[in-house]
């Protein structure tokens, strides 16, 4: 079923109002908040049927079929904003508290630990966007001004399919593929064969610089955190989000 005809179909069952890290300044439509559903029954058929499809496909039909919202599709929408919307799914259904299994470093003994999801804080922008959702910003090395977007979901998997079919054997160049998607304009030039010669010259260091300021202005949850393991040593987990995220289901 189409993502729009669904959400037109779903606005009316019972669902809350879940806050977009993003804001929406990313989005035509501007939405700070979606309209998110309740697990059901029914939706631990798609949990379980990640074992079949993996737990990405898992994830994408969950939230398509939760998030009662027309004008939005799923591909469109930022990483970070997902999320959000798998923590709010998770969170009113199990409660907020996440157990993990970890390893003392000290003691290589396995150990318990439990994270309230409810603490998660929204990533901070070091930089703001401009209008057009897009970030500016001079490159160290070239002194080259550029202009940068986020990469949608829809884009993140497309990289990924990219290099899943790449010939093996070859070293897919994932980073060059990464440039051409985030990279909008330099010095003024928006054309792709003009941003596509520059990246095959681009110096290492202008190449880690995106790379770093990118990761620092990219809308989502904090994922980070630091836990004391039994041992007193600090160990130091990202929460991710695929099968063992829904556990309680199983």
């Amino acid at each position: 079923m189409d993502e729009r005809i669904a959400g037109q179909e779903n606005f009316n069952l019972p669902h809350d109002v879940v806050q977009l890290p993003s804001q929406g300044i990313f989005y035509k439509n501007k939405k700070k908040s979606v309209k998110v559903g309740y697990l059901t029954a029914a939706d631990e058929n798609v949990i379980a049927s990640a074992s079949n499809i993996g737990a990405t496909e898992m994830i994408k039909n969950l939230i398509r079929s939760k998030m009662y919202e027309p004008d939005i599709k799923i591909d469109d929408m930022l990483e970070g904003d997902m999320q959000a919307i798998l923590v709010f799914l998770r969170n009113t259904s199990f409660g907020t508290e996440y157990e993990l299994s970890l390893v003392d470093p000290k003691s290589n003994k396995e150990f318990n630990t439990t994270i309230n999801l409810e603490e998660l804080n929204f990533v901070k922008l070091e930089v703001e966007p401009n209008s057009d959702g897009l970030f500016e910003t001079v490159l160290p090395k070239t002194n080259s001004k550029v202009k940068l977007k986020l990469l949608t979901y829809g884009e993140i998997m497309e990289l990924q399919k990219m290099e899943d079919e790449y010939p093996r054997g070859m070293v897919a160049p994932k980073v060059t593929w990464r440039l051409m998607k985030q990279i909008v304009e330099i010095d003024g030039q928006n054309s792709k064969e003009e941003i596509s010669k520059f990246i095959n010259k681009m110096p290492i260091a202008d190449s880690k610089y995106i790379s770093n300021f990118i990761s620092k202005n990219e809308p989502g949850l904090d994922l980070r955190k630091e836990i004391i393991a039994p041992s007193g040593e600090r160990v130091f987990v990202r929460i991710s989000f695929g099968v063992e995220f829904f556990r309680p289901f199983f």
